[in-house]
């Protein structure tokens, strides 16, 4: 790197940022899963037949660690860049002598940072109340950072795009949480009719999905390399796609 000093600063900078607010940024992906768990695994779960043997709790899991990981690594950059163009202090990250590559590098490190670390809450959780196997730790830690690089590499490109909060919303309400309800976080792609499951194998988070639960089950609707490489494309896509934005200034310079 150019500036490896400049690149630890803003990396730290962005760190102890959310770190600092651990009611908004930690707290409430770990409450979120506490709810799914109570509703499904205890309330709805014992009405809802096992899937391919597995109780259904324990079968959604890996997607209820999926989703509150990558929505926090999303919403951490989104805001962060979003408030610093908002305020106006992305000036001062412009005119510092660090390379668009480090800034980008910088703000997506401290996004994954903040949804693997909500995701370890999350685990510890679900090993408390759910009865849960984990096959293969090491590729639960490598499908979250990749899922994670993905979507805070797309949070940043939203938050340059973004003109106010709403815009945000906008593509969280309308973009990623149908992507989520219809990646497989709640169901196999077995119980869908022949005709549907498309609806599936187009849907990008779906292969994320599947990559944790393999991790989780050592079982998959699809295989397990092509979930990473499915994810490894598209977190490749989009980082280039941030960097290139950085470097073209885009919406950075008022």
């Amino acid at each position: 790197m150019a500036n490896p000093r400049g690149f630890r600063t803003l990396a730290e900078r962005e760190i102890s940022r959310f770190l600092s607010l651990p009611n908004q940024t930690i707290w409430p992906a770990v409450v979120n899963a506490i709810l799914y768990i109570v509703v499904f695994g205890f309330f709805l779960g014992s009405r809802v037949s096992d899937i391919e043997g597995v109780p259904y709790i324990t079968f959604i899991f890996p997607g209820l660690l999926m989703m509150g990981v990558v929505l926090a690594a999303f919403q951490n950059a989104s805001s962060s860049l979003f408030i610093a163009r908002w305020e106006h202090f992305i000036e001062d990250l412009l005119v510092a002598p660090i390379s668009f590559l480090e800034m980008v590098v910088a703000y997506v490190l401290a996004s994954v940072v903040r949804g693997v670390l909500s995701g370890l809450m999350v685990l510890i959780a679900g090993i408390l109340l759910v009865k849960t196997p984990l096959e293969h730790p090491f590729l639960l830690v490598v499908s979250l950072v990749l899922s994670s690089i993905v979507f805070s590499a797309s949070g940043l490109i939203v938050g340059l795009w973004a003109e106010r909060w709403d815009n945000i919303a906008i593509y969280l309400n309308y973009v990623v949480t149908p992507l989520m309800f219809l990646g497989g976080v709640f169901y196999s792609t077995s119980t869908l009719p022949e005709g549907y499951r498309w609806v599936n194998y187009v849907n990008p988070i779906f292969y994320m999905v599947e990559a944790v639960r393999y991790a989780f089950l050592g079982r998959t609707d699809v295989p397990f390399a092509l979930s990473m490489a499915v994810t490894v494309i598209i977190a490749s896509i989009f980082f280039l796609w941030a960097v290139y934005l950085f470097k073209k200034g885009y919406k950075l310079r008022t």
